[in-house]
């Protein structure tokens, strides 16, 4: 195998693919795959079956690995000014191992979903044809600000939480929709991915400006865009805060009020110790969002099997 793609080890070259599927978003996939089961369990009243997310959650990790895959296939020169630490700007992979790795993945992704069930292939081939339109030309919506937002909160945000709840709904009770308590996990995550869409750049403002890539951060600046994405959070964290206060119905409202406020005041407190000069400060701040975003994985569908 180390023959085959280029690198000292089995144990170096699979190291090199856990950079290359970018941990953080396998994370986020993971979290919100049996997140919306467990959500999913606590609305119908249904049991615990490992089976039904296992499948999703395959599929999934597999379309995570071809829509970031493919990005890092285009945007090799820009990462080796932003991301040097990636396989494909580092080194340890080639441009082919990259490209056998974003084609194996997407064709995994589809066939194993296709079995799976109607809603799940729906919401990955959505999911891919996105994550394709993003990064590769003659698209590539990363290029425009306002589109590269849509693509990255519409996927994470709305594609990916209403089909799997659609998904396991179905194999549940045989029933597809959609309760209120889903669609306010729904807008809660779809605004919070649109505070990580625009802060993810800022980090990256020296390789976007060196190769044209147009973004809010470059036309707004650091620190607006810092500022607008720690006031997105708040309308998140505020506006479920709301909805548990005005009694949101198949949640425990009590549980949902107070954690929602702790990891709010939690993520001002930090935000202030920002430096926006320093890079490895905001890279941070920005692994901290996500870790944020991470944990509502695991309050709501908490709060959802306690109400």
């Amino acid at each position: 195998m180390s023959r085959v793609f280029g690198v000292k080890s089995q144990g170096s070259w699979l190291y090199s693919l856990w950079k290359f599927s970018r941990p953080h978003t396998i994370i986020g996939t993971t979290l919100s795959v049996l997140g919306l089961y467990l959500v999913a369990v606590g609305i119908t009243n249904s049991s615990f079956n490992l089976i039904t997310p296992l499948g999703a959650w395959v599929s999934c990790i597999c379309g995570n690995i071809y829509i970031v895959g493919l990005n890092q296939l285009e945007d090799v020169a820009i990462d080796k000014i932003n991301k040097p630490h990636l396989p494909l700007a580092a080194g340890e992979f080639s441009q082919r191992t990259g490209q056998f790795i974003v084609a194996l993945t997407g064709i995994l992704a589809l066939v194993i979903a296709l079995f799976q069930g109607k809603y799940l292939f729906g919401m990955v081939l959505i999911s891919l044809a996105i994550g394709t339109a993003y990064s590769l030309p003659p698209i590539r919506l990363k290029r425009y600000p306002f589109w590269a937002a849509i693509c990255i909160f519409s996927v994470r945000g709305a594609i990916v939480n209403l089909g799997l709840y659609l998904h396991y709904s179905w194999d549940l009770v045989q029933r597809a929709n959609i309760p209120a308590a889903v669609w306010a996990l729904t807008l809660f995550v779809l605004v919070f991915t649109f505070a990580i869409a625009i802060f993810k750049d800022i980090p990256d403002m020296e390789g976007d400006l060196q190769y044209n890539i147009t973004t809010f951060t470059i036309q707004l600046g650091k620190e607006a865009v810092f500022k607008l994405a720690r006031w997105v959070i708040t309308v998140c964290y505020a506006g479920m805060i709301l909805a548990g206060l005005f009694r949101l119905i198949e949640v425990n409202w009590i549980f949902l009020v107070i954690s929602h406020i702790i990891p709010l005041v939690w993520m001002w407190r930090r935000s202030k110790r920002v430096d926006l000069q320093d890079k490895t400060s905001i890279a941070s701040f920005y692994q901290f969002i996500w870790k944020l975003f991470f944990v509502e994985y695991l309050i709501f569908p908490l709060a959802t099997l306690l109400g």
